[in-house]
């Protein structure tokens, strides 16, 4: 009984080891991802900002087939060129190098069962929090949430007629690249004016709320 005790413990060690690893380096992901948002190494911060805003505005001037062919010819003129050029250079140095990009061919980018597991169930979790919330917000359990959903909905109509989908992935991207320096240079006039507007719109809820019938809030209570 100890022994088989013993074995599962073992089978189930490497699982919870491969899962604490897939978990450490989707946390890793993350922080990489905010280090290049916050601009904690500016260099690369300006080349991801440069290079995803180049091939957005090049997706909203061209076709999409066209910008990956481009791009992917793009990286075949530079890794052709630089293998030619180090074959060149081996051959007349008569080092034995070897390929140029021999540790690159050589590293491990299979994603792992576990990583893929641990997004998809990650993705699963908001997958069903957000259809719960679309179906309580369209089926109106709360009339206040549904008012909600329908001014935001009104506003996004505007939004939609002066902006194509592209033109706003443009925006979010600068958005996302300039909000976090402004938000740290600015924190304190930032988070008056947020708790501000957050009362006032808090304070026309309650007032909008008040004004319901009777039969509206007690289903809201309930």
């Amino acid at each position: 009984m100890a022994d088989s005790t013993s074995q599962s413990d073992q089978m189930i060690s490497p699982l919870n080891s491969s899962s604490s690893s897939s978990s450490s380096s989707l946390r890793d992901s993350t922080l990489s991802a905010l280090q290049l948002v916050y601009w904690r190494e500016p260099k690369k911060s300006a080349v991801a900002f440069g290079l995803s805003l180049l091939v957005l505005v090049s997706v909203a001037t061209l076709s999409v087939i066209s910008v990956v062919s481009y791009l992917l010819l793009a990286c075949l003129c530079v890794t052709i060129t630089f293998r030619v050029y180090k074959s060149v250079i081996q051959a007349v140095q008569k080092s034995e190098e070897g390929h140029p990009f021999k540790s690159l061919l050589e590293r491990d980018i299979s994603l792992s069962s576990e990583s893929f597991r641990l997004v998809s169930d990650q993705f699963l979790v908001y997958l069903n929090r957000f259809s719960s919330q679309i179906r309580r917000l369209l089926l109106v359990e709360d009339l206040v949430d549904s008012l909600k959903l329908a001014g935001v909905m009104w506003v996004m109509t505007y939004i939609g007629a002066v902006f194509n989908g592209i033109t706003i992935l443009i925006l979010a991207d600068i958005i996302i690249f300039t909000t976090p320096l402004i938000y740290q240079k600015k924190q304190t006039q930032i988070d008056r004016y947020i708790e501000l507007v957050r009362s006032r719109v808090e304070e026309t809820l309650q007032k909008l709320q008040d004004r319901l019938p009777g039969a509206v809030k007690r289903t809201k209570v309930e």
